[in-house]
């Protein structure tokens, strides 16, 4: 179905990117791509009125792991270690890990996708390393799987960045475990060729900015210096995204400078491969001066708090990365629980609990100027909206002329957002916030979620359910 020439809508309150105005339609044309933001009359008279609601632009997803989602409250459980870790909740991720077939990761990342799109989640950038069978071998269509999540991202009606993992190793002087065996791609020959032919699979996709590929070494502990100078002529080439997990755990930071005599940061920079495209993921445990390597590079940081705070990772340095002017994007990681406005929020609530201190991330105020209500509210909205789109190559983002019109609604009379005013309204919905709050989600000026459901919804969750209990039945 094509859309007329042009769409308008017409909220009660529209976010320009520093605050919300009254009067201003969002016209876009027949491909999404927004226009104009209008005070014409002829404007406001074609628009679709959109009562009682604020309008801002779509949240963007850095850092997903779709198919973690089987394993939501599978893994909250003392096991028989003697102390429960990253490194004990990933034997529950590898056991899940071990089980899907590109069948069962489609249903999974719909229900993840899903539950994205409902949060105000209009890009996702889907980190994926299950490439083969759970025996080790290549499928028929090597890339199986990640057809299979970019299908799914494609139902739901998600923009996705497929960020393509290269993984050579279980670790330094590490065998691999069974589940392993699926994600290893011993060749970066193997690696790229697997990559150029996702990058022809979506090529179509990837005009209408629907779905585009990026690179995504691993991590260090799983792609060592030699794999990375194969592949990096590619990367430099592409300019695609690169995302990598980087200083999540100490224990990395550990072995890397027992294999390398130098820190990941400080390898990565050694070697070349810190730039404008790059995104380090988590950079939980890392110095200032590794800080200003990557703000020299013009890299830039995905925190995924909800995820770390699960983990027990570590509370993200976003103060360490906000005042050397790195862009800070959000990611739901492990979707232990999906509210990007959560993880938003955490972000500077991890930090006052570390320095017992209000408003750490808040601009300073300038000089005889009345505080703003809403500025630490609107730096951490562009970490879930702008820093997110720039990081992945998203065409959304901004309500911005030649933006794609992505966009959510809340509704004005929600409980939570109640008493908030213009100038409060941007802390409500951060700092208050959250999928109850959410009418409308529209991609690329189509519809997705409407009053506050998808019209897959049942289907996706009752499906959702039956791959559950085949799943856990078993394992």
């Amino acid at each position: 179905m094509s859309l007329p020439a042009t769409s308008a809508w017409l909220p009660d309150l529209l976010f320009t990117g520093a605050r919300f105005e009254s009067g201003l339609a969002l016209v876009a044309d027949a491909q999404g791509t927004i226009l104009r933001l209008s005070r014409e009359p002829a404007d406001l008279a074609a628009a679709q009125r959109l009562s009682g609601r604020a309008l801002l632009p779509g949240l963007v997803n850095a850092h997903s792991h779709a198919f973690h989602r089987v394993i939501r409250a599978r893994s909250e459980f003392r096991s028989s270690a003697q102390r429960d870790t990253f490194w004990t909740w990933r034997e529950v991720m590898f056991r899940a890990a071990t089980a899907l077939d590109p069948d069962d990761l489609l249903r999974a990342s719909r229900m993840a996708f899903l539950e994205m799109a409902l949060s105000g989640i209009t890009t996702v950038g889907e980190f994926h390393y299950l490439h083969r069978a759970p025996n080790g071998r290549a499928y028929a269509e090597p890339n199986a799987m990640a057809l299979a999540l970019v299908r799914a991202a494609r139902e739901v009606g998600l923009r996705i960045c497929l960020l393509h993992s290269a993984y050579a190793r279980a670790g330094w002087r590490r065998t691999p475990s069974p589940a392993q065996r699926r994600f290893i791609i011993e060749s970066p020959d193997e690696y790229l060729t697997a990559y150029a032919s996702l990058r022809v699979a979506l090529a179509s996709d990837t005009v209408a900015g629907l779905a585009w590929t990026g690179f995504a070494p691993h991590s260090l502990r799983a792609v060592p210096p030699d794999y990375l100078r194969a592949i990096l002529p590619a990367m430099r080439a592409h300019a695609a995204p690169v995302h990598m997990h980087l200083s999540e755990q100490t224990d990395e930071n550990e072995v890397c400078l027992a294999e390398h005599d130098t820190t990941p940061i400080g390898l990565l920079e050694h070697e070349g491969v810190l730039n404008e495209t790059f995104t380090a993921v988590h950079a939980i445990h890392i110095s200032t001066h590794e800080a200003v390597a990557l703000a020299r590079a013009k890299a830039h940081v995905c925190a995924c708090p909800t995820t770390e705070r699960n983990l027990g990772d570590g509370i993200n340095p976003a103060d360490l990365f906000f005042a050397r002017g790195l862009p800070v994007a959000l990611g739901t990681d492990t979707n232990v629980q999906t509210d990007l406005l959560e993880d938003a929020r955490e972000l500077e609530y991890h930090l006052r609990l570390k320095y017992l201190q209000r408003e750490i991330l808040a601009p300073a105020p300038a000089p005889e100027v009345d505080s703003d209500p809403s500025a630490l509210a609107t730096r951490l909205l562009a970490c879930a909206t702008r820093h997110g789109a720039a990081s992945l190559h998203a065409p959304g983002g901004s309500l911005e002329l030649g933006r794609a019109a992505d966009f959510f609604t809340v509704a004005l009379d929600d409980p939570a957002l109640a008493g908030a005013d213009v100038a409060t309204l941007p802390a409500a919905i951060v700092f208050a916030g959250g999928r109850s709050c959410i009418v409308d989600v529209v991609i690329g000026g189509r519809p997705v979620v409407a009053n506050g459901r998808h019209p897959q919804q049942a289907a996706i969750v009752g499906d959702f359910h039956a791959l559950q209990h085949k799943l856990w039945a078993h394992l």
